[in-house]
């Protein structure tokens, strides 16, 4: 697979799978931003990314943003559209400061990772029945 991008600034590095294991490919900071305590902030990540039709770009923190930054991905996963590629479409992770103070992150930090996932669309099909019978919902299977 091949994605096209477009670098705001060129003097940042491309995205970069750090291993040849790894699953995600980190992507950094265009910019200074500060992250005051218990708010959520948009981070501009540089890139403009056309995905293929049929896929997602999604967005994970890093496994050590949290511990080493306490900053969360503040929805969880960000999820990028792929007709969300125009000129001005700039990805931007939106973060969740879990600390009592002000989080700088610096310009051309790697702050998360990218992943390409195949997507479906289902053709939704409404019943009045569902087939199955109800195994209970949160922990039941866990539990004695």
């Amino acid at each position: 697979m091949k994605l096209n991008i477009k670098r705001l600034d060129k003097d940042l590095p491309l995205p970069k799978y750090q291993t040849k294991g790894s699953v995600g490919f980190d992507l950094t900071a265009r910019e200074e931003v500060i992250v005051k305590p218990f708010e959520v902030t948009l981070i501009p990540l540089n890139i403009i990314a056309k995905v293929p039709k049929g896929y997602g770009f999604f967005l994970f923190s890093r496994s050590s943003t949290p511990l080493r930054k306490g900053l969360i991905v503040a929805n969880s996963v960000g999820v990028v559209d792929s007709d969300y590629n125009g000129e001005e479409d700039e990805i931007k992770l939106s973060v969740l400061n879990i600390t009592k103070k002000s989080v700088v992150v610096e310009k051309g930090e790697r702050i998360c990772q990218g992943i390409i996932l195949k997507v479906e669309k289902p053709e939704f099909i409404e019943v009045n029945k569902m087939s199955q019978k109800s195994r209970g919902g949160f922990g039941s299977t866990g539990h004695k």
